[in-house]
Parts: C-alpha cells; structure tokens; sequence
C-alpha cells in the first residue's frame, strides 16, 4: 500500500506565488537564493532536497538540485519571461549524493522516500542591455 505524500507549505518573503522574483536573486543581481520559508515538515524527515526548475529554458539547462551544500544559481533566462519552480521534497532518509548529481540522479535517490513535498513559482524577466 503506498504512502500518501503530505503537502509542504512553501513560501517566500522575496516574492509571492506567480509573482516577480526580484533581481537580487538572479544571474543579474548577488545571484544568491531567495529565501524560502517551508511548514508541515514531518518529523521524520532526514533530508529537504530543492530542485528548481526552468520549464520554458532549452532542454538541458532548465534544471539545477540544490542539496545542502551544493551552489545556488539564479533565474537567468536568455529572453523573454521564464517561470521558475521551487519543487521542495521532505525524505525519509539522508541522501550521499556528488556535488556534480543531476536532477535524475536526485530523483532516482528520493524514489519511494519522499514524505511530504510542495513548491513555489515565480517569473524573472532579464533585463533589456
């Protein structure tokens, strides 16, 4: 019988559901994380996993894993508005993953234990140079 995952509450102060993330946290700015305030975290969980995602980017560079230490890189879309989506997973267990993981290594890791899962969007536009 499977689990049912339970849903995390996922916001930020920086920017609101479907609203502008401002350019402090892109590619343009300090390029440093939004900060993300996450509720509902079950007790056993052993690990957050953070994957964001770029789904109007070109293939293969829509896709960054944030796990504990690895580095944050802003929204940076070539043209137009891109939606971005903080997809955060609560697991049962402590992942030993490379710095240089991919999001299917990642996914492949949390198959069957993730708890409790939500996510945030919001748009960037790059600046017209």
């Amino acid at each position: 019988m499977a689990t049912k995952i339970q849903t995390l509450s996922v916001r930020s102060v920086a920017f609101s559901q479907d609203g502008h993330i401002p350019k402090r946290y892109s590619c343009e700015g300090e390029n440093i994380n939004p900060p993300l305030e996450i509720r509902n975290v079950p007790e056993e969980t052993q690990t957050l996993a953070l994957i964001v995602e770029d789904p109007d980017a070109p293939r293969g560079a829509a896709e960054k894993i944030v796990l504990e230490k690895l580095v944050y890189g802003g929204p940076c879309p070539p043209s137009g508005t891109h939606r971005y989506f903080f997809k955060i997973y609560a697991l049962d267990i402590e992942l030993d993953l490379q710095a240089e993981a991919d999001k299917d290594t990642l996914e492949q890791a949390m198959h069957g234990h993730v708890i409790a899962q939500g996510e945030l969007m919001g748009k960037y536009h790059k600046s017209e140079t």
